[in-house]
């Protein structure tokens, strides 16, 4: 077949709404379909063999980034952005349940489903900007690990980050282990963190009437422009582009059958996973809002944006000193959890997009070594001052990614063709769609302010 054959084949296949070629190669095969979901098993027990994708996902929504945000939101504006932290929430809770979608209905992942659905060219640029994506969230969590190791046991920024390359190990053995294991990991240093925020928020002695209070929406927002450019941030960085790569891919490593009927089910106690554990990543962002507001904000200190700012303050302000302890301890299990999250994002989109796969050592290597590169340069030449604008940059390299990643996830589930009986419903497409057109325009003031400002 000449290339114009070749090329019309593809333009109508395309056309009539399926895939271009069959789904075949599962991303992750290591660890694909290896849960298995026993059918003569009660319905609880079924549920809890889905419990564990969602918290890998999670683990996104509170890196670094987040973290900045939302303590320079709370020290600002004390309790007033609340509200803006549980709608970006609710946002995540519904695309991540359309990449459950997705990855049941079609058994593709989303890097998959952009290579078997859009034209063969379109892969190679794709798959770029997501590489890019999964580094720039990587420098992040090189930034905020080497932040934590400073702060428990005063390693100097330079040294920390170039230790970061050694978390290789941890995922090596975790992947060793069985996937169940690596869950484990995950859920284990989460429960860590919650436990060091409720902590420092029982220290902190938040007025719980105020807190109540911003979680209800309140036009001074919209009114007040340095408060609105907070809450677009902690809008504009919730949702992070590889997680809905990660998400399309780790939901697969459940064996929940090939029925209808199954598929449903498994959509379902997916979707129930991916919520519970989002609301879990709620809780903890909207307590690092909370103990800003109640440690900063009352003492007057509202312009505290720095992380290690934050940390040496929380000693005098709250009178302890184990409260900058357990503030350290939680942002290293941070960057602990997200270093295995990225490794598998890489995966993901390495295997999904161009079929190349890598030992997943060497692929953590890879992405770590790139970028170890921009995070150890600034820290060595320019100090711990100029990390903070970093972090900020790595946010914003996001932001330029998201929308090659948002709008094919709800194009691709809007589509009998695509998707068949699984396909979302019309109300939850718009929905998405909303949310989807929202997140990149807030994005995209993100990056023009950055730019231009």
């Amino acid at each position: 077949m000449d290339a114009r054959a070749e090329t019309s084949s593809t333009v109508s296949e395309l056309a009539d709404g399926t895939w271009r070629s069959r789904a075949k190669d599962p991303s992750l095969s290591d660890v694909f379909r290896s849960v298995r979901v026993s059918e003569h098993s009660t319905r609880w027990r079924r549920l809890t063999a889905f419990f564990g994708p969602g918290y890998l996902v999670a683990v996104g929504y509170m890196d670094p980034g987040n973290w900045a945000t939302s303590i320079a939101g709370g020290s600002k504006f004390g309790y007033a952005l609340l509200f803006v932290a549980l709608l970006s929430n609710i946002m995540a809770i519904v695309l991540q349940s359309l990449c459950a979608r997705l990855a049941i209905g079609s058994g593709r992942d989303l890097a998959q489903a952009c290579r078997d659905g859009y034209p063969q060219w379109a892969a190679y640029p794709l798959w770029l900007f997501a590489e890019i994506a999964i580094i720039a969230t990587d420098v992040a969590e090189v930034i905020g690990t080497a932040i934590g190791l400073n702060l428990l046991f005063g390693l100097p920024l330079e040294i920390g980050v170039l230790l970061t390359a050694l978390d290789v190990f941890v995922v090596l053995l975790l992947q060793r282990l069985g996937f169940r294991y690596l869950e484990a990991f995950i859920i284990t240093m989460l429960g860590v963190i919650s436990v060091c925020f409720a902590v420092q928020i029982a220290m902190a002695n938040p007025e719980w009437a105020a807190v109540i209070r911003g979680f209800a929406p309140t036009t001074e927002i919209v009114k007040n422009p340095e408060m609105l450019y907070l809450a677009l941030g902690i809008i504009g960085a919730t949702v992070m582009p590889h997680n809905l790569y990660l998400h399309s891919a780790i939901v697969q490593t459940r064996d929940y059958g090939h029925a209808l009927e199954q598929k449903r089910e498994a959509l379902r106690f997916a979707t129930i996973d991916s919520t519970i554990a989002l609301c879990l990543a709620l809780l903890i962002n909207a307590s690092i809002l909370i103990l800003a507001a109640a440690a900063f904000y009352t003492a007057g200190k509202t312009n505290v944006v720095e992380l290690s700012e934050a940390q040496s303050l929380l000693h005098p302000l709250l009178g302890s000193a184990i409260a900058p302890t357990l503030f350290g301890i939680a942002l290293l299990c941070c960057g602990l959890n997200s270093t295995v999250t990225a490794t598998l994002a890489g995966q993901t989109v390495m295997e999904g997009f161009l079929h190349i796969r890598l030992a997943p050592w060497i692929r953590r290597l890879i992405t770590r070594s790139v970028a170890l590169i921009p995070a150890a340069g600034v820290t060595l030449f320019y100090g711990e001052a100029e990390t903070g604008k970093l972090l900020i940059l790595t946010q914003v390299v996001l932001s330029l990614q998201l929308p090659f990643a948002v709008i094919p996830l709800v194009q691709f589930t809007a589509s009998r063709g695509k998707i068949g009986d699984l396909v979302a419903p019309r109300w939850l497409t718009v929905i998405a769609a909303v949310i989807a057109i929202t997140i990149v325009a807030l994005n995209a003031k993100l990056v023009y302010d950055y730019f231009l400002s």
